[in-house]
């Protein structure tokens, strides 16, 4: 299993970006969590293999509950914890 951060920008405040992150992930099996890290970013990282993060970040990029999406950059990551579940973190 691999691990992936995305960093996501534009309105993700107020729109629910992280509940609709928490479904999109627990759909494909994902693992790892999300988290605003200021009103307009949040820190999405997974943990899965890359077919289902490509899914993911797919819809990331098409879906996501963000009227004025101004990027989505991803990278496959070395992390040294595994996750049991997908979460929203504060």
């Amino acid at each position: 299993m691999k691990s992936y951060t995305c960093l996501v920008e534009g309105s993700v405040t107020g729109g629910n970006f992280q509940s609709w992150a928490l479904d999109v992930a627990r759909q494909l099996g994902l693992k790892g969590w999300v988290r605003n890290i200021g009103d307009h970013q949040a820190e999405v990282l997974i943990q899965s293999e890359q077919e289902a993060f490509e899914q993911f970040q797919k819809k990331l990029k098409e879906e996501a509950p963000i009227p004025d999406l101004k990027s989505v950059s991803c990278k496959s990551i070395d992390y040294d914890r595994v996750y049991e579940k997908f979460e929203i973190r504060g």
